[in-house]
């Protein structure tokens, strides 16, 4: 227990050290604009790009996307409500929260596991040079805990949950 409580102290200094770069006048806008970007819906729009492409990889990406974000949304969710972490906005005295929660609860980061499933999806059909949107999942990341909404502890669980859940479609697919 006091190993959890050392950890969560930590993530509350983190927290407050990114929370404050927010202060600079570009930074909300673009922090909403990635927060945005990881809802959903380039999941949507990057099979429609591939199917306007008429590459041979689309049923496979289909299929692995498909699957892998259902079991995502199954585990993140059971997580989410069993841990029951409270956002820092309710956490924190004195935390505004700027971004959209769909709920309550904080841990693990929702917009971070469909980012990171995303990514880890892409590099599997497309090998190394997808590796650059992991770039993009981490820039989600990072802003979900500058607009408020996040602990970083969150949004490192939830990479590691997305990416792991799709590895694990993967495997289940035979693609691994």
């Amino acid at each position: 227990m006091e190993l959890l409580n050392r950890l969560n102290d930590y993530d509350q200094q983190l927290f407050s050290k990114v929370f404050k770069q927010r202060d600079h006048s570009i930074v909300i806008p673009l922090a909403r604009a990635l927060s945005r970007s990881g809802e959903g819906v380039l999941h949507v729009l990057i099979p429609v790009l591939v199917w306007q492409l008429d590459r041979p990889e689309l049923p496979i990406l289909v299929s692995l996307l498909a699957l892998a974000f259902a079991l995502e949304r199954a585990f993140h969710w059971s997580l989410k409500n069993l841990l029951k972490r409270p956002r820092p906005q309710n956490a924190i005295s004195g935390v505004r929260s700027l971004g959209h929660a769909s709920n309550q609860f904080s841990f693990p980061s929702g917009h971070s596991s469909r980012a990171f499933l995303l990514a880890t999806v892409l590099v599997i059909i497309y090998g190394a040079p997808a590796v650059v949107i992991y770039i993009w999942a981490c820039a989600v990341a990072l802003a979900r805990v500058t607009l408020g909404v996040h602990y970083p502890g969150d949004t490192l669980a939830g990479a590691l949950v997305g990416s792991g859940v799709a590895l694990f479609s993967a495997t289940l697919l035979g693609l691994l």
